[in-house]
């Protein structure tokens, strides 16, 4: 997944190693068991990174997902390597949220959300 300019300076400066290791240790494969809640696998999820993906046959991209969805947090037992399939499921809620506040600091800094009685 690509990091958000907005974003970038709250990754460590080492960040692709961390993540490349953290890739390595799956051995290039999806180490979502399930938690990303697609519900299209039991156990591991197979797909491995530049393979077709399964059900779409797409090429797979491995990401390293934070699995308390914050960047500054990057101990090992905290990042999880993920296909991006499996990574966004896994964000969905955490993404809906992020926009909804987005929407609203948009709103009130244009004035609309204030009233005048």
């Amino acid at each position: 997944m690509p990091i958000r300019p907005e974003n970038r300076n709250r990754y460590p400066a080492n960040w692709p190693e961390i993540s490349k290791a953290i890739k390595n240790r799956a051995r290039w494969q999806c180490e979502c068991e399930g938690e990303c809640g697609r519900g299209s696998h039991t156990g591991r999820c197979t797909n491995q990174h530049g393979k077709p993906a399964y059900g779409t046959g797409s090429r797979v991209v491995l990401t390293t997902a934070h699995l308390d969805h914050v960047p500054e947090h990057c101990q090992a037992d905290n990042l999880r390597a993920m296909c991006q399939g499996c990574h966004l499921h896994y964000d969905k809620q955490h993404h809906a949220r992020t926009r909804a506040q987005t929407r609203h600091n948009a709103l009130e800094a244009s004035g609309q959300l204030a009233f005048e009685l």
